[in-house]
């Protein structure tokens, strides 16, 4: 594997306004608006603000468009709560980052390192659908063991180089390139077994051999599957997911009646959200979670 030496870090992540259907955001030294479907509401700041943004990127119809992209380092790291990310701009607009996460990636942290604790051994932790590695890096940190499954090679990848980032080169991760269906199946076989499960499945993707996911089809699926490669001491289930139609009361009605009849857990469930530095900047609500948390 080839990756880019260590870099300083040119700050975190911070929402500074939404509104009109965006939302304009601080990445380190680049501020960017970008499409918010949620932000049905008035902006704070004037528009003289939002002028000012490093760079924008547009919705229209089928087609996307950035302005202002030859203003953008072709790479540049932040550091969100003590996790480095390499950032890029896509040409969907992503940058290799949802710090609507966040939480999740603190919650994930303390949680592993508990474990370690009690249990006097690392936490054996999946991540599915693991994109740019947030979760694998948060579970790294905290001591666990991680297996980072994805189905695009260059999204592994860009998490192998974020991990050397954060100086977890040498971390017990295995980079895994599969459908994850498949690849549960036969971690299944291999009678493999985890503590702790991370997804963050698409509304709609592709395997890595081309196999169709539809989340409202294929998720009550993995999460039978998963319930199958949970270990004697479980850490939990955590399901986070960007599809409008799975509310969280929806996640966890999914996830509750897999884990009907397994003891010593409770469900949590909410928004995902996207946070300023406080009032008046409104948190965005920027998806759904669903967990299963052991006590």
């Amino acid at each position: 594997m080839s990756a880019p030496p260590p870099q300083p870090s040119s700050g975190g992540h911070e929402l500074l306004d939404s509104g009109g259907f965006q939302k304009l955001e601080r990445f380190g030294d680049v501020t960017l608006a970008r499409p918010c479907a949620q932000a049905v509401w008035k902006p704070r700041l004037p528009e003289t603000v939002w002028r000012k943004a490093t760079a924008s990127f547009f919705r229209e119809g089928q087609k996307t468009r950035w302005t202002g992209r030859e203003k953008l380092p072709a790479t540049w790291n932040i550091t969100v709560d003590g996790i480095v990310f390499r950032l890029s701009s896509t040409d969907f607009g992503h940058l290799g980052i949802f710090p609507e996460q966040r939480d999740q990636w603190n919650l994930i942290r303390s949680r592993c390192s508990d474990f370690a604790t009690r249990h006097a051994r690392p936490a054996r932790v999946i991540n599915l659908f693991a994109y740019s590695g947030g979760s694998t890096l948060a579970a790294a940190h905290g001591g666990a063991e991680v297996c980072h499954v994805d189905a695009s090679k260059g999204m592994v990848e860009w998490a192998r180089e974020n991990a050397v980032l954060n100086r977890l080169q040498s971390a017990p991760i295995r980079w895994i390139v599969d459908d994850v269906s498949k690849f549960l199946d036969r971690e299944r076989r291999r009678g493999r077994q985890y503590d702790g499960f991370i997804l963050d499945p698409p509304s709609y993707g592709r395997g890595a051999s081309g196999e169709i996911f539809k989340i409202e089809t294929d998720l009550p699926l993995l999460l039978r599957a998963i319930r199958q490669l949970m270990s004697d001491t479980p850490l939990g289930i955590m399901l986070s997911c960007h599809t409008p139609e799975l509310t969280p009361i929806a996640l966890a009605h999914v996830l509750g009646q897999e884990m009907e009849g397994v003891r010593g857990g409770h469900l949590e469930h909410g928004e995902m959200l996207l946070r300023g530095p406080g009032a008046p900047v409104l948190p965005v609500p920027s998806g759904s979670y669903a967990r299963w948390m052991a006590s």
